[in-house]
C-alpha cells in the first residue's frame, strides 16, 4: 500500500515540476495585469489595452493548468504515449468543471490504461510503428474520456462544488481555525513531501477562484526563515545565545532565501534542534495562516515570496500576518530552546574546521 502511494505521489510530483513555470507565469501576468487596472477581455474584436492583455492571457494559461497536470502526469506513468489523451482528460475536466482535481484523476486513469496497453496488446508487427503514434493514443482517449464524462466527471464536479461552497461559508471563527490548521500543515516540514499535500490543494483552488489558501502557503513559506531570523535577534536582545556560529552563519543564508520563498534554507539550522525548531515555526505558519484566512487575503499568484506581496488581495494583511507569525515564532525560539555555552557556540566551528584540515595531507610517490 505504501509502495502504491509512494508511486501516485511520485507521478504528481513529476507533474507539478512541469506545471509550476505556468502557474508562476500566469499568476504573475494576472498580478501584473491587475495592478496596471486590466480586466479580462471578453470580445476580441473591441479595442483593448496592453493590462487587459496581461490579465487575460494569465487567465488563459491558469485555465490550462488541468490539461497540464492531466498531461504530465500519464507522461510520467506512461512516457510519450501517455502526453496526448492526459492532455485531453485535462481539457474534459475543464468543460466539466472538475477543475485540478478532475485533471489529476483523469491522469492516472489514462496513464495507466496506456501502460495497460502498452504492456498486454499485441499487433502484427507491420502495426507497431502505429501503436505509439496512433492505436494507443485513440483507444485510450475514447475509453477513458468516455469514462471520464459519463462516470467520472459529474462525481468530481459536485465534489470540487462542494468544497469551494464549504470554504466560502465558513464563519469567522470556523476561518482561523482551519487557516492556522492549513498553516501548520503547509510548512510543517519545510518544502517537504507532507507540505506539497496541501500546498498542491492551494494550487487547485487557485484555479477555481478561490484565493485564500494561495496566500496562506505563499506567507507560510516566508515565516520559518523570517521567523528564525528574528529568533537570533531576539536572543541578542535577552542575551540569551541560541545558536552557534556555524547556524549563525547559515540564518544569514536562509534568510534572503526565505523571502522568496524558498525554504529549505531553514533545514540545516532545524535538523540540529528538530523538535523546538518545529513547534516554533509551525506555531508561527499557524498564527500567519490564521490571520490570512480570517481577513479573507488572497494570492493571485501561487509563489514569489514577498514580491508578490502587492498583488494579493489585501497587501497590508499579508505584512501584518507575516510579522506576527515571523515574531510569534521567534519569541518561542528564544523561550524554548536551550542556552548555548561559548564552548558550544565555537565547537562545531572548529571541528568542521579540523575536518577540512589537508596540512597534514601527502601524496607518496
Amino acid at each position: 500500500m505504501k509502495k502504491a502511494l509512494n508511486e501516485l505521489k511520485r507521478h504528481a510530483l513529476t507533474a507539478i515540476s512541469y506545471m509550476l513555470p505556468l502557474v508562476v507565469a500566469s499568476g504573475l501576468l494576472i498580478a501584473v495585469g491587475n495592478l496596471m487596472g486590466g480586466e479580462v477581455i471578453e470580445d476580441y474584436t473591441q479595442p483593448f489595452t496592453i493590462a487587459s492583455s496581461l490579465t487575460s492571457l494569465g487567465v488563459m494559461g491558469m485555465g490550462l493548468l488541468p490539461p497540464f497536470i492531466s498531461g504530465y502526469i500519464a507522461y510520467s506513468i506512461a512516457e510519450r504515449p501517455g502526453i496526448a489523451p492526459g492532455f485531453l482528460m485535462g481539457l474534459i475536466a475543464n468543460a466539466l468543471g472538475a477543475g485540478f482535481l478532475g485533471g489529476m484523476i483523469g491522469g492516472y486513469l489514462v496513464g495507466y490504461f496506456v501502460l495497460w496497453m502498452r504492456k498486454t496488446w499485441k499487433v502484427p508487427k507491420w502495426a507497431e510503428g502505429l501503436m505509439p503514434m496512433m492505436i494507443i493514443p485513440t483507444v485510450s482517449s475514447i475509453v477513458v474520456g468516455l469514462f471520464m464524462f459519463f462516470v467520472v466527471g459529474i462525481p468530481i464536479t459536485w465534489l470540487t462544488d462542494q468544497l469551494i461552497n464549504f470554504l466560502e461559508s465558513l464563519d469567522e471563527s470556523s476561518r482561523v481555525v482551519y487557516g492556522f490548521i492549513f498553516g501548520v500543515l503547509g510548512h510543517i516540514d519545510y518544502g517537504g513531501p507532507i507540505s506539497k499535500v496541501p500546498n498542491l490543494f492551494a494550487d487547485g483552488l487557485l484555479l477555481e477562484g478561490v484565493l485564500g489558501p494561495e496566500a496562506i502557503k505563499v506567507i507560510g513559506g516566508i515565516v520559518p526563515p523570517v521567523g528564525i531570523t528574528f529568533g537570533w535577534l531576539f536572543s541578542k536582545i535577552v542575551n540569551k545565545r541560541i545558536y552557534t556560529r556555524v547556524e549563525e552563519d547559515a540564518i544569514k543564508v536562509a534568510f534572503p532565501m526565505g523571502l522568496t520563498m524558498i525554504t529549505e534554507g531553514v533545514i540545516p539550522i532545524a535538523m540540529n534542534d528538530l523538535l523546538r525548531t518545529l513547534l516554533a515555526t509551525g506555531m508561527g505558519t499557524g498564527v500567519a495562516g490564521a490571520i490570512n484566512f480570517y481577513f479573507q487575503n488572497g494570492s493571485p499568484v501561487p509563489s514569489g515570496g514577498v514580491f508578490v506581496i502587492p498583488a494579493m488581495t489585501k497587501p497590508l494583511v499579508a505584512v501584518s500576518a507575516l510579522l506576527a507569525g515571523s515574531i510569534v515564532t521567534g519569541i518561542i525560539l528564544v523561550l524554548i530552546k536551550k542556552r548555548i555555552t561559548d564552548e558550544e557556540y565555537e565547537s562545531l566551528q572548529n571541528q568542521e574546521e579540523e575536518e577540512t584540515d589537508l596540512s597534514g595531507f601527502s601524496i607518496e610517490g
